[in-house]
């Protein structure tokens, strides 16, 4: 038996179909429990564990104990402590476990910070960089100033963004319609400037790579397959890398700027968790404390009694 298979594979390859078939979880989501649950196979396998039905509390809460003791964020912690109580809740009512070892398994709480957020002005500059960058008439530079549009003007996730076709799109009453986690549609609205970067791209760029296999897929890669998420994120490396001063940020920091800006131009918080797809309110409420950070540095910075 190697250290990462308890019981073989076919518990986790039952748990994986119980993913993605009967839940819906995404590629990304199903990838990352997989590794999280793999990690916890080799520990307690080398503390002696030879079975998923003799895992206890006692190993759950030791694994936690050297995920922070390697220097695991709280947030990796959390997500791992997930995986092991959605994992042996399912195996205890499928009855492949007696009984469930992580019901009182407690993960730090994720911390309430997010990564760097651009300022207005840092966001008009990135998206002013794709566009010098589109006048080259590359169409992979065209489509990336598209890309860098909608993200920004929808707030939307990575993952939702390169699931778009075309007619997801109404490019009259400007909404497009997004697939979100848990295969939970949403309407999202973009403004004037996403809608034209986007007709720049369907009449000079997409024509250029389209192939029999791009399908109605909205955004491709050279080659005129559906857009990898990893171009996406390159793309938006390299522009915000061209604004001095920019914290480095993928696709997910231009949605929390999305957010942020929204919120600091008086938006309403519930429109905000509408337009993101967040389940809780708490998941936006964090960018309230973003906002309400950034008021109290500028006002500390500008008042003369502050």
């Amino acid at each position: 038996m190697t250290a990462s298979t308890l019981d073989g594979d076919d518990l986790i390859a039952a748990y994986e179909r119980h993913l993605r078939l009967e839940l819906g979880r995404s590629e990304h989501t199903i990838r990352g429990y997989l590794v999280d649950l793999r990690s916890l196979a080799q520990f307690v396998h080398e503390r002696g564990t030879d079975s998923w039905q003799e895992v206890r509390l006692a190993d759950l809460r030791a694994w936690l104990a050297w995920l922070d003791a390697s220097g695991a964020s709280r947030s990796t912690m959390a997500r791992r402590s997930a995986a092991a109580r959605g994992f042996f809740g399912w195996a205890t009512r499928a009855g492949s476990c007696p009984k469930d070892p992580s019901l009182r398994l407690i993960a730090p709480k994720r911390s309430k910070t997010l990564p760097g957020v651009l300022r207005q002005d840092q966001a008009t500059s990135v998206l002013d960089v794709a566009a010098v960058a589109a006048d080259d008439d590359d169409p992979v530079h065209i489509r990336d100033r598209a890309m860098m549009e909608l993200l920004y003007a929808g707030g939307i996730r990575v993952g939702e963004l390169v699931g778009l076709d075309i007619d997801d799109l109404d490019r009259h009453d400007l909404i497009m319609r997004v697939v979100g986690k848990g295969d939970k549609e949403r309407t999202v609205p973009f403004g004037r400037p996403a809608a034209t970067a986007v007709e720049h791209w369907l009449s000079s760029g997409r024509p250029r790579l389209v192939t029999t296999e791009s399908g109605a897929a909205l955004f491709l890669g050279r080659r005129g397959r559906r857009v990898d998420p990893r171009t996406v994120r390159e793309a938006v490396h390299t522009m915000v890398a061209h604004v001095p001063g920019a914290p480095d940020m993928g696709p997910h920091g231009l949605r929390h700027s999305a957010a942020t800006h929204l919120l600091e131009g008086g938006a309403d918080i519930r429109t905000v968790q509408e337009l993101l797809g967040h389940a809780s309110l708490s998941t936006t409420q964090v960018y309230t404390h973003v906002s309400v950070e950034r008021l109290r540095r500028s006002f500390a910075q500008a008042h003369p009694r502050a």
